[in-house]
C-alpha cells in the first residue's frame, strides 16, 4: 500500500525585492513515487501548474544552495524571518517564490519518516515488475519451438 504525505502552504511569487503575492501551493509526496516531491501552484488559472523534482534537491535546498538548471533552492533570511527560496526556470518563463522554511522542513521531515533516504529503491517494486515482465507466457512457447526441425525425416535425404 501507498502513502501519501501532503501539506498545503502559502508562498510568495517575488515580483520585485519590494513586491510579492501570496500563491496557495500544495506539496505532495507519494510513496509510489519515492525519489520526487510535486508541488501544484493554484495561480487562479482552470488547472494548477505543476512542478516535480527530486526530494533530495529540497533536503539539501534547506540546508544550503543547492540545483542548478531548471530547479534551484537555498534558504536565506527576509526582514528577520527563515525563508526557503525556490526558483523555477522553464520555457514558459521564470519564478522566484519564497517558503516559510519551518512548514518546508516539517514536511520535508514527515517525508523522510515515511521514506527514509537510502530506502527509496525498496519502495518501486522493481524486483516483481522485472519478474513479470520476463516470466514466459504460454504463447512463448510456440516462439520457442524451432519452426524447421530437423526431424531426420524423408525430405531430408
Amino acid at each position: 500500500m501507498h502513502s501519501v504525505v501532503e501539506r498545503e502552504l502559502e508562498l510568495n511569487l517575488v515580483l520585485s525585492p519590494e513586491h510579492s503575492i501570496p500563491v496557495p501551493a500544495r506539496l505532495t509526496y507519494r510513496t509510489d513515487d519515492p525519489y520526487a516531491v510535486h508541488i501544484a501552484f493554484h495561480i487562479g488559472s482552470d488547472a494548477p501548474v505543476h512542478w516535480t523534482f527530486a526530494r533530495e534537491l529540497l533536503v539539501e535546498g534547506i540546508f544550503r544552495p543547492c540545483g542548478h538548471g531548471d530547479v534551484r533552492i537555498w534558504p536565506t533570511k527576509v526582514e528577520g524571518r527563515q525563508v526557503l527560496c525556490l526558483a523555477l526556470s522553464s520555457p514558459d518563463g521564470d519564478a522566484l517564490l519564497e517558503g516559510p522554511s519551518a512548514a518546508l522542513s516539517a514536511w520535508v521531515e514527515r517525508t523522510l519518516r515515511v521514506v527514509p533516504p537510502g530506502t527509496e529503491a525498496g519502495r518501486l517494486g522493481l524486483d516483481g515488475a522485472l519478474t513479470a515482465l520476463l516470466a514466459p507466457a504460454a504463447a512463448d512457447e510456440l516462439w520457442l519451438r524451432d519452426p524447421w526441425p530437423s526431424d531426420g525425416s524423408a525430405d531430408d535425404a
